[in-house]
């Protein structure tokens, strides 16, 4: 049913003009600036070539194109996310939905995997921008995996809190609008970390930051504690949301 459910989402997704505009929007954006820093890795590339261990294309290029691509994403994913559940309580399906055969985790993850199926597609487009440079050079295989899982693991979450913001309102606006605030505030407390090095609240408020667990993906380090960040993020925000749906079949 996990599936089914997912299959749903996406199809409704896909039948809409919202998502045809997001990948529309996000691909010219994103190649706009990925080629104006392959521009400038022509420009210069003459000075690069005089410097022992200079920094290739990859180093150049793919950082800066994955960080833009999480602040525009950043903006998209809330209007993603904003109708999976609030909809359903405007709509009066939701009652339906919670008094089917299913349980509250299949609804969760069928929901969560349908949109999060959306995002690997719109990973996909973007890592087709790199991977185009193989056609007039090399690429550093690692540094490019490690990017792109880190921002795959950043999607996924940034699409959980999303879920869960929708599971509290039945206004799709108000989850767009909380699910941007929520995001928002994990870059805050990355500002935060900075500010305050060598404090301990400094050091807790850069730990629970969402994009300094991004970062080193972005300079070819693969963490297991990065990783396990992302996960027990996703997994908090899905439990959060099946607790939420819990209490709403309890109610009704």
């Amino acid at each position: 049913m996990i599936l089914t459910i997912a299959a749903r989402e996406l199809r409704t997704l896909f039948l809409s003009p919202l998502a045809w505009s997001i990948l529309a929007v996000v691909q010219l954006l994103l190649a706009f600036l990925f080629l104006a820093r392959v521009e400038m890795y022509q420009l210069y590339q003459p000075q690069l070539l005089a410097l022992d261990n200079a920094p290739g294309v990859t180093e150049i290029v793919l950082p800066d194109l994955l960080g833009n691509a999480a602040i525009v994403l950043l903006l998209v994913v809330p209007l993603l996310t904003m109708r999976l559940i609030a909809e359903e309580r405007r709509n009066k399906t939701l009652t339906l939905l919670v008094s089917a055969p299913l349980s509250m985790t299949e609804i969760v993850l069928g929901k969560y995997l349908g949109v999060l199926l959306f995002l690997l597609i719109v990973l996909v487009l973007i890592a087709l921008m790199p991977l185009s440079l193989l056609l007039g050079g090399g690429l550093d295989p690692g540094l490019l995996f490690s990017g792109l899982l880190g921002l795959a693991f950043l999607l996924a979450g940034f699409a959980a809190v999303g879920l869960f913001m929708s599971t509290l309102t039945q206004h799709p606006t108000v989850a767009a609008i909380a699910t941007f605030g929520a995001l928002l505030l994990f870059w805050i407390l990355d500002w935060s970390g900075k500010g305050a090095e060598g404090a301990a609240d400094g050091n807790l408020f850069a730990y629970l930051s969402l994009f300094n667990h991004y970062k080193p993906f972005l300079d070819g380090l693969f963490s297991s504690a990065d990783a396990a960040y992302h996960l027990l993020l996703i997994a908090t925000f899905l439990v959060l949301s099946i607790r939420r749906l819990d209490a709403d079949r309890l109610a009704g």
